[in-house]
């Protein structure tokens, strides 16, 4: 904390004001300039964070929570998560998966296993306060209950030309070189930025305590439900001897969404817990041509509306364009006109696009398929290998949708042949999901995999 129990600052803080006091002796404003200012202390802010303070730079971490708080969130720590974590990061695991069990709309349950593990889980109030953690070590500071209002990059709060004032909601100005925006989906700094969204969804969730039985039963093992709405699913992700319950569709579906997550619960025998945590939540992906900076200011993670649009898995995106925007914004905070400024943000943009920009737009064909299709996506993972493969491989992090199809052939022309039936069939299809042909539940594999 910044601030010790009678509010004042702390020494590493108050370290960072005295240096650039000297540093800027001179000048008409008395507050300290920070190399890095990041928004937001979620895995966005705390990569960017990271990135920008093991670079050797001044930066300041604003939060406007304390530290740990719960977020709405699955907690699947996919491939790509794991590969993008600080060196010497201890994911605090609460299961490990070597289990999938599909189901569509609860019928035609089937379990895929594996030996290896797919993918791990955990309860983000711990991972995230973790990665703050190593940013914190790294020499980044971090000052929570700090909510921000706006920023500016003109006025008579910017000394320069070469800075961005950060406006708190109790009206202090903090002065930054270059700024990141990571503050969440309904970003302050995302919409001074003009990020446009073109997907919004509605995520609720439960956090269901249940006794060791049921517990035992869920061991190593998810379920994934494709839903009843189009585009929707709901799961499953036991942590402990807690169950983490919820599902996902289009926002504007808010009641036959509640509606999906009650039938989901009863039908999984769960009814009869009570829930510790009971939170919904909005996710966004961003239109292909909305911006990831304005100036010095950049955006990553939720705040850019970057996440899968199929499965709207967001941890792996938000840790990596954060590291992405710790980097740059230190490049930005070494800029000396706003040319080099520019130049800097558009490499940041590129560097976004041609990796992350990649998956979401074969993550947008996968959810207009699948939001017509539900039963095909089924069939083909659960009843062939190559569907099971891939599906492993991305969790495992050996590649990632978009790999699949750029690197098999066979992957690609099946996608070409779903767009084309799926344009096709627009005007006259109803888009109800259909059932996927001999298609039947496995021997000894409960359709609601759960004991009530």
């Amino acid at each position: 904390m910044p601030f010790d129990s009678e509010g004042h600052r702390s020494d590493q803080e108050q370290k960072h004001i005295v240096s650039s006091e000297n540093a800027d002796a001179g000048s008409v404003h008395d507050e300290p300039v920070w190399d890095v200012v990041v928004v937001g202390a979620g895995p966005a802010g705390a990569s960017a964070a990271y990135a920008a303070a093991v670079a050797g730079r001044q930066v300041l971490l604003l939060e406007k929570a304390q530290l740990p708080r719960y977020k709405t969130c699955g907690g699947g720590i996919i491939g790509p998560s794991r590969d993008s974590l600080p060196p010497g990061f201890e994911l605090p695991l609460k299961e490990r998966v070597h289990a999938v069990t599909f189901s569509l709309n609860g019928k035609l349950a089937r379990t895929r296993r594996s030996k290896r593990m797919l993918f791990g889980l955990i309860n983000r109030p711990e991972f995230d306060a973790s990665l703050v953690e190593h940013a914190q070590k790294a020499g980044a500071v971090l000052r929570t209950g700090a909510t921000v209002s706006r920023v500016e990059q003109h006025g008579p709060a910017v000394p320069d030309r070469r800075t961005v004032a950060v406006v708190l909601a109790d009206g202090e100005t903090v002065l930054a070189r270059s700024v990141v925006g990571a503050d969440g989906s309904a970003s302050r700094i995302g919409g001074h930025v003009g990020v446009k969204m073109e997907q919004v969804d509605l995520g609720l969730e439960l956090e269901i305590p249940v006794p060791e039985p049921v517990a035992e039963d869920w061991a190593g093992r998810v379920l994934i439900d494709w839903g009843p709405l189009p585009g929707s699913y709901g799961w499953v992700f036991p942590k402990g001897d807690t169950l983490t319950v919820g599902v996902i569709s289009a926002r504007g579906e808010g009641s036959a969404t509640k509606r999906y997550l009650e039938d989901f619960v009863a039908r999984l025998g769960l009814a009869g817990f009570e829930p510790s945590v009971s939170s919904g939540h909005l996710t966004r992906c961003r239109s292909e041509d909305s911006p990831l900076s304005r100036g010095r200011v950049l955006v990553c993670g939720d705040a850019a509306g970057l996440l899968e649009p199929w499965t709207r898995e967001g941890i792996s995106f938000a840790l990596r364009s954060g590291r992405l925007a710790g980097e740059w914004a230190v490049r930005i905070s070494e800029s000396h006109d706003a040319v080099d400024a520019r130049r800097q943000a558009l490499n940041y943009a590129f560097a976004v696009k041609a990796g992350l920009g990649v998956e979401m737009g074969v993550g947008r064909r996968m959810l207009s398929i699948f939001a017509r299709r539900p039963g095909v996506v089924h069939a083909a993972i659960t009843g062939l290998r190559p569907a099971w493969n891939a599906f492993a491989d991305i969790t495992r992090g050996s590649t990632t949708l978009a790999g699949i199809v750029r690197t098999h052939p066979v992957a690609r022309r099946a996608l070409d042949v779903l767009d084309r039936k799926q344009a096709a069939a627009k005007d006259g299809d109803s888009g109800s999901p259909d059932a996927p042909a001999g298609a039947a539940p496995e021997a000894g594999v409960p359709e609601t995999g759960a004991r009530g």
